[in-house]
């Protein structure tokens, strides 16, 4: 199973390790499996850009970026090159090892799950 490991710009919120993330798996879908704090408004159908995240390692290990998803990335707080929609973010190797970054939440006006 792939590991994830999550970091947050909120500096006061502590790192967390996920080591059972499955193959065909979005990032999205790990953070609610594990109650990692994500905003999300449109359902993970590529619709929106509230779960904009950070891929600092492992990019490779994921589905790669789309035109459309590039384009709702473009509309997110504070886009980077890492940048991704975690509902896009779909995990393809099981030996993957990806780091994410999640921006500040208190920014962004969305569903918590």
């Amino acid at each position: 199973m792939a590991t994830i490991k999550f970091i947050f710009e909120d500096k006061s919120i502590a790192p967390v390790t996920v080591n059972d993330a499955q193959v065909d798996t979005s990032i999205l879908e790990v953070t609610e499996e594990h109650d990692i704090h994500l905003n999300h408004n449109c359902g993970g159908v590529c619709a929106c850009s509230t779960c904009h995240v950070y891929v600092l390692r492992g990019d490779e290990h994921l589905e790669e970026i789309s035109d459309k998803e590039e384009d709702f990335v473009d509309r997110a707080i504070n886009p980077r090159l890492e940048s991704r929609l975690a509902c896009q973010c779909v995990i393809l190797d099981k030996n993957a090892v990806i780091e994410i970054e999640i921006p500040d939440q208190k920014r962004i006006i969305g569903h918590e799950h």
